[in-house]
């Protein structure tokens, strides 16, 4: 996947969070959940993006 592919994608998803936050009325308790989850979902986006993900599935304990 091209670099500015995933730039844009990260640029997206910071604006639409930011949308969220600064002009949808909701209490800040929810908002926070809303952040947290929309951060795991990029972070595990980008790991799957790098192969990191993959590589981390492969562990054996």
């Amino acid at each position: 996947m091209p670099l500015l592919t995933i730039l844009v994608v990260l640029i997206v998803a910071g604006l639409i969070l930011w949308l969220v936050n600064n002009y949808i009325p909701m209490d800040r308790k929810i908002k926070n959940i809303l952040n947290v989850v929309v951060v795991i979902v990029v972070i595990v986006w980008l790991l799957k993006v790098f192969g990191i993900f993959s590589y981390l599935t492969n562990i054996h304990i």
